[in-house]
């Protein structure tokens, strides 16, 4: 679980591991617009199918020692207000260490993917984990596209299908 952020901090967030008991404040996640298509989720489910499905895969993550995202949160209401990570990916062949982000759509537009995606990178540059760090962003996902871009990355290259959908892939090395 070396790439978890349990229990860091930023300026206006704490991070901590994902529990069942999240369930129901993540549901949310699945009512904004566009968010199954943006993270490669069956859009015919439902939210609460989505969610479940979610819930698994981190879980799963968490289990096989693969990274996963951690629970943003905010240090003043102490509401949960999104999730935010280091993730192993595969991508064509390659094994990459990944910044993977999801805010609920009531707390979007306010800096917070931006605020625990540099914790993430700082994080994984500090331990020594990888040269560089990529996100995966589908094409049409012009705000997380911006989070990388503040993150520091630049646009390395684009996908036509990865996992069956299109998808730019940022990266930032560790040099710079």
């Amino acid at each position: 679980m070396k790439y978890l952020l349990n229990k860091q901090q930023t300026q206006r967030l704490s991070f901590r591991l994902l529990t069942p008991e999240d369930f129901q404040s993540w549901l949310p996640l699945f009512t904004g617009d566009n968010v199954a298509k943006f993270l490669g989720l069956d859009t015919t489910l439902n939210k609460e199918q989505l969610c479940e499905l979610w819930f698994e895969r981190v879980f799963e993550r968490y289990k096989n020692d693969m990274g996963g995202m951690n629970v943003l949160i905010d240090r003043k209401s102490n509401q949960l207000i999104g999730q935010c990570g280091l993730l192993e990916q595969t991508v064509e062949e390659q094994q990459l260490l990944e910044i993977g982000y999801s805010i609920l759509p009531q707390f979007w537009n306010k800096g917070y993917a931006t605020e625990s995606a540099k914790k993430c990178r700082d994080f994984a540059f500090e331990n020594n984990f990888a040269q560089s760090l990529i996100s995966i962003v589908h094409v049409d996902n012009i705000a997380s596209e911006k989070v990388a871009l503040n993150n520091g990355m630049s646009l390395e290259k684009t996908i036509d299908s990865y996992k069956g959908n299109p998808v730019k892939i940022f990266r930032i090395n560790q040099k710079d």
